[in-house]
C-alpha cells in the first residue's frame, strides 16, 4: 500500500510517501503502526483530531476498512480562501 503524507505531515516523517505492507483493519490501525515506526512518525501521528484521511482519493474516517486499499494520505485540514 502507498501512505501518501501532506504539508507538515511530509515534514516530520521526512518523506513525501512509502510503500507498506500491514495488516491494519482499519485506518486508525494503521495509524498505530505509523506511530511505532519512529519518532517523526510518532510526532505526525500524535494528534489525530488534526488530520484528514482519503482512501483511495476519497475522504474517509479512521474507522474505514483497509481491505484492497491501494492508498492513503494523510493532510492536515484545509481552508479555503
Amino acid at each position: 500500500m502507498n501512505v501518501r503524507y501532506f504539508a507538515w505531515l511530509r515534514e516530520r516523517i521526512g518523506a513525501a510517501s512509502e510503500e507498506i505492507e500491514t495488516g491494519a483493519p482499519t485506518v486508525g490501525a494503521l495509524v498505530d503502526e505509523l506511530r511505532a515506526r519512529g519518532e517523526g512518525h510518532a510526532s505526525a501521528f500524535a494528534d489525530t483530531r488534526a488530520l484528514r484521511v482519503a482512501v483511495d482519493q476519497q475522504l474517509a474516517s479512521f474507522d474505514a476498512p483497509l481491505a484492497g486499499v491501494r492508498e492513503v494520505a494523510f493532510f492536515p485540514p484545509m481552508t479555503g480562501g
